[in-house]
């Protein structure tokens, strides 16, 4: 049975871009196997379920094949298998649908849509204003 480094077979798999994403995820205690959170240099063996949190989801995979070396998106499923619940990709699907998951309306600063909203709103009444004051000085 063949072993990896988790974080390297997180890159390999194309789980993260980069390896050192992937390895940062470990140290933050992003990635459990087992229900334990797992340093970067852990390693995986065939059969292991992996799971890692990107918030909101909490993907799992069952490996397949433990690999250090990075393959082609096509030989994916001989790699992994996505054994993700149901349930987590419709927290996703409602993370995208309502938008900012972490920001309440009308709190903190404005988007860019509410910001120019805003400037149609107030923009021109304060500069026809403005023009008033000047002309009156």
């Amino acid at each position: 049975m063949s072993e990896a480094r988790i974080d390297k077979w997180l890159w390999a798999a194309r789980i993260f871009k980069t390896r050192s994403i992937a390895a940062d995820a470990c140290k933050n205690g992003r990635v459990t196997i087992k229900g334990m959170t797992v340093k970067p240099s852990h390693a995986v063996k065939e059969g292991e379920t992996v799971s890692v949190r990107k918030p909101p989801v909490t993907y799992s995979f069952k490996v397949l094949k433990a690999i250090e070396m990075r393959v082609g998106a096509k030989l994916l499923p001989e790699i992994y298998e996505n054994v993700t619940t149901p349930d987590q990709y419709e927290l996703l699907e409602m993370s995208r649908i309502s938008g900012f998951v972490d920001r309440a309306r009308g709190t903190g600063r404005p988007t860019k849509k509410e910001r120019r909203s805003l400037d149609a709103f107030i923009g021109p009444s304060f500069e026809e204003w403005d023009d008033d004051w000047d002309e009156e000085e």
